[in-house]
Order: C-alpha cells, then structure tokens, then sequence
C-alpha cells in the first residue's frame, strides 16, 4: 500500500486524506523521505537552495489568550510584561538591514488595549526607518484580535495595515487548525475557521502569507491531516500560500511539560508527508530553529528545498528551552554538503542580487567575530 501511494506522490498525482493517514501511520520513514525529496527536486529542478536574513521582533509579549502550549506571554497584569520601546525596535530594524535581511517577523500577544491607530503608527515608523524591509507581520490570531477590539471589519483591517506597510502574514497561531485541539490548548485565541478567513481575506486582497503547522502535542495523526487538508483546500482557492513550514512542540516551561516530546524520526515524516500532500505549495521550509542544525539539514532531503530563516533574534521558542543558533556560514555551509548552491531570497522567493547576498556574508562574518571574541571558551553554542 505504502509504495504504491508513494508512486502516486512522485508521479504528480493528487493524494487523498486516507493516503496521507496511512503515510504518517506507517514506519517506512526512509521511502517517504526518498518520495518527498522526489517530488521537491521535481519542483525545484535548480542547483540552489534557499534561505533567507530576518529577524523576530516581539513588540510585545503581553497577551489576553492563554495557551498551555506558550511559555513566551505574560498576562496583561503580569510584572513581566512589556511593550519594546520604539527606539529598541527601530535600532532592531536597522540592524538587521546593517547585516543584510531583508524582512523582518513582526508579532506579539494579543493585547487588550492597543488600538489600530499604535499598529498603524508602528508599521510607519519601520518603514520610514528602513523602507527597503518588509514585514512580515501580524498572525491570524492577531489580527483577528485587531477586528475585535477595534470593532472593524477584517477588510477594514487589513486594508489600513497594508496601506502602513504591512507586506505580508506569518502563519502563526495556526497550531493544529482543528477546533477540538485548539479548545484543548487555549482559551481566548481564534478557532479554524477564522484563522483561515484572516489568510483568505488577505489573500483576496492580492497579499501573501505562509502556512504552519506545530505538532506533537494533543493532536492525532488524523488530525494532523486534517490541518493539512485545511492549508490545502484554500491554497486551491486563494494560491496565496508561499511556503509550509511545520515545526514540534517544545514542552519546556510550558503547561504540557508533562507531554513527551516528539523526536526527529517523527519531525522528518511529517515534514515529508507534507511536501507529499500540499501538491499546491510552492515550498516548503526546514525548521532547525527547534530542531538543530543536523537535523536541520537533513530535513533538506526529506521535502524541503529552503533552510528558512538565520533569524538574528528569536524569543518565542528559546521561552520554551529550545535554543538552537546558527550562523550564517553554518546555513551556507549546510546547504553546499548537499551538493546545492547556498542562495539568499525574499519574502517571495526571489533571489537577492549576487552582490548584495557577499554584503550580507561579509557583515554577518563581521558580527559572529565579535560575538565570538565575547563568548568564553568554554561556552559552546548548540547547532555549531
């Protein structure tokens, strides 16, 4: 059975629901990835591979959903909370175009009293300040937030915020998008279908955005598809989904710490078994960010054709004890051992100018000197 849906996959045919199932139910780990890694060398028949320079920028952690899953947000009456001050986030942005990114990944809590006008103002600010950036901004659940609070419609919304310099959506929040596992996992966070009207009504509006997946928490295999099935059905709508990037849950710190944690043999199979199912997704992204490096890299053979993002500050998983850090050498490097050239893209997977991606390693060279001349020798980072 196994083979023949896999003959099925590499041949361009469509796969049902069942097929997927029985993919994630079954062992054969090293025929799903030879599959997928088929079927993305028939996609991508080029002699690069991607990655892309941004950052993560959370303007603020304060959050009135609660979701077992997080160890980033703080309530609104926490002493932990905060709002990045203007200037931090400003110098944050012009970092990262100092070192050659291109995007920034703007998101936060789901905060209680902000109105449209601060995001507005905000998204300004940026881009006066580095107005070659884009941001990548705002998940569907804030967003969806943004439309409660306001008390404005989602077109509404989206419109002013593009007109500010919104660019594009991250999928985030999407976690599982069933709503039986989403109502085990939070409260006060958007459900599926709304999640999905966020991407759909962007989309509509000739935006772009990416798609996510984090599993290995309360989900089944079913549902795992189900979540697929979802992110596929609208990509046939809409055609606004760039790339699917999926991810496991990090239980450290969070409320389902007693939730073991899914290891890499599971991580390679669903990743595979997503390039095998989104047919209609143009790409699809390593996540060594909670992986690691090797692991990373090795997604690279199991579906994905881009190693996603150097990600110059990340908050959100670290929060969860998951810290792995790479260089901008080390993606390189990584994607040469398979045999591919290393390449810088955009937010649209557009390939950077050749000249401005030797900027970018040349300054990222600069800065990983001096952190490293400000590291101990005994201090080994994880992912080196």
């Amino acid at each position: 059975m196994i083979p023949s849906i896999l003959d099925k996959a590499i041949a361009g045919e469509r796969l049902s629901a069942a097929d997927a199932l029985a993919l994630l139910q079954s062992n054969k780990l090293a025929s799903i990835g030879a599959a997928a890694d088929a079927v993305t060398r028939r996609l991508h028949p080029e002699p690069y591979r991607t990655y892309n320079v941004d950052r993560n920028i959370n303007y603020t952690n304060i959050c009135t959903a609660v979701c077992n899953f997080c160890a980033f947000y703080r309530g609104p009456k926490s002493d932990e909370g905060y709002v990045l001050p203007r200037e931090v986030l400003l110098a944050k942005c012009r970092e990262t175009v100092e070192l050659g990114g291109n995007q920034i990944l703007l998101q936060g809590g789901l905060h209680p009293k902000f109105t449209l006008d601060w995001y507005e103002e905000m998204l300004r600010d940026i881009k006066r300040e580095c107005p070659t950036i884009n941001i990548h901004g705002f998940s569907p659940p804030e967003l969806h937030h943004f439309t409660k609070v306001n008390k404005l419609s989602l077109e509404v919304v989206l419109g002013r915020l593009r007109d500010a310099g919104l660019g594009s959506i991250p999928g985030g929040g999407a976690e599982i998008l069933v709503d039986r596992v989403r109502h085990a996992l939070t409260r006060g966070k958007v459900m599926t279908d709304d999640w999905l009207n966020v991407m759909r009504v962007w989309h509509k509006m000739g935006g772009i955005s990416s798609a996510t997946m984090m599993f290995g928490h309360v989900e089944t295999l079913a549902e795992r598809v189900e979540h697929l099935q979802r992110i596929r059905d609208l990509q046939d709508e809409t055609g606004g989904f760039t790339a699917f990037i999926c991810w496991t849950f990090q239980p450290d710190n969070t409320e389902l710490s007693h939730v073991p944690a899914v290891g890499s043999f599971e991580y390679l199979k669903t990743q595979a078994v997503a390039r095998l199912f989104l047919d209609n997704v143009p790409s699809i992204q390593s996540s060594w960010v909670t992986q690691g490096l090797k692991m990373g890299q090795l997604a690279m053979l199991f579906g994905a054709n881009d190693m996603g993002s150097l990600m110059i500050e990340e908050n959100v998983v670290a929060e969860a004890g998951t810290v792995h850090f790479l260089t901008l050498r080390q993606i390189r490097e990584a994607i040469e051992e398979l045999g591919f050239v290393p390449r810088q893209r955009d937010v649209w997977y557009k390939l950077v100018d050749e000249e401005l991606e030797r900027r970018a390693i040349e300054a990222n060279d600069r800065r990983d000197a001096v952190l490293a001349d400000a590291v101990p020798a005994d201090v080994v980072q994880l992912g080196a």
